[in-house]
């Protein structure tokens, strides 16, 4: 089955090109020209894949990636975006998304990191367990005394990181370069497990090592 895809990008033409251009890739492409547009097509049928622009009048593309995931959106987002300053991808990531591309960009590029995005999820079926909670990595959702709890793909990734090296210590660094390839500010980790802990909730079992990182002990 094809992967669906939800085009969301304010500009006709750049617009009409990833919609052509995907489809010819074999992706199954809705569009959208704003951010509201998005959240209702994507309410209508949910997508698995994202390309968002970031600046978009009304809502922008880092609105519109919060309000999917706070409605439980778990497909790969990648974002579009004229800005590469650091600042600028952290509050993207920070919002959920999951890759970047800079404007203007190569199609091929985009088609690259969507296929990416694809195989990280199949590539990591598997559940990985310890103290009581059960990650499962294609679903993207942790199963703790009997309630399920869902998760982005960064705060999934995340999880599995400390779930496969329980008791040993996640430095930032290393969570910066395998979760964001290194395009983000290592507070952003911080970030991310506290919204673990917020949807693990108690007991908590992500303890902070002042000025390294994070251990997950029972």
């Amino acid at each position: 089955m094809a992967e669906r895809v939800l085009v969301v990008e304010d500009d006709p033409p750049v617009r009409r090109m990833l919609e052509r251009s995907l489809a010819a890739e074999g992706f199954d492409v809705r569009a959208a020209a704003d951010g509201g547009a998005a959240l209702a097509l994507a309410a209508d049928s949910v997508p698995d894949l994202v390309v968002l622009d970031v600046t978009m009048p009304g809502l922008s593309g880092i609105d519109v990636c919060r309000r999917l995931r706070e409605k439980g959106l778990s497909g790969g987002v990648l974002m579009l975006t004229a800005r590469d300053a650091v600042e600028d991808r952290v509050h993207g990531l920070d919002a959920g998304a999951d890759d970047y591309v800079v404007k203007p960009f190569a199609i091929a590029e985009v088609v690259a990191r969507l296929h990416a995005l694809t195989r990280r999820g199949h590539e990591r079926s598997v559940r990985v367990s310890f103290a009581g909670i059960t990650l499962d990595t294609e679903a993207n959702t942790v199963e703790r005394e009997g309630e399920t709890i869902e998760l982005t793909p960064r705060e999934a990734e995340l999880l599995e990181l400390l779930l496969r090296s329980p008791r040993t210590v996640l430095t930032r660094q290393l969570a910066v370069e395998r979760i964001w390839r290194g395009a983000a500010v290592e507070n952003v980790v911080d970030r991310y497990v506290a919204r673990l802990r917020r949807k693990l909730s108690d007991p908590l079992l992500i303890r902070t090592v002042r000025g390294v990182g994070f251990i997950l002990e029972a």
